[in-house]
């Protein structure tokens, strides 16, 4: 089963910026990053095709977030700017099981394998 370790996180001022990153200890198809809200279900965040860099978001970090990867490190990062205390939660880097960027798309994918979570807070 492959290992996913995060890196990053902190707390951050609002309109502030944080880079996560997430190794991968074997080459993946696709990577994504999830977070979790005290008392909430774990949502989805972003996801990336490793082989070409097509990148996917939810509508809450559209346009604020990117996600990015160095493919040949098996390693994908969280770029979140101007970001809100909204964006307060644990954040989890992960990759699904099979190979459809459509099953990712419509969430429909099996994310299989997590990293550890890193807390990410913004707050004044």
């Amino acid at each position: 089963q492959v290992q996913l370790v995060q890196s990053g996180g902190g707390l951050v001022q609002p309109g502030g910026s944080l880079r996560l990153a997430c190794v991968a200890s074997v080459g993946q198809y696709t990577m994504g990053w999830f977070r979790q809200i005290e008392g909430k279900e774990r949502a989805f965040v972003a996801a990336i095709r490793m082989s070409d860099g097509t990148a996917y978001y939810d509508d809450s970090v559209r346009g604020r977030f990117t996600i990015s990867r160095e493919d040949v490190k098996n390693t994908v990062y969280l770029q979140m700017d101007r970001m809100k205390p909204e964006d307060t939660a644990v954040y989890y880097c992960s990759s699904p099981r099979g190979r459809s960027w459509y099953d990712v798309i419509t969430g429909k994918a099996d994310w299989h394998s997590w990293g550890q979570g890193t807390r990410v807070t913004v707050s004044s």
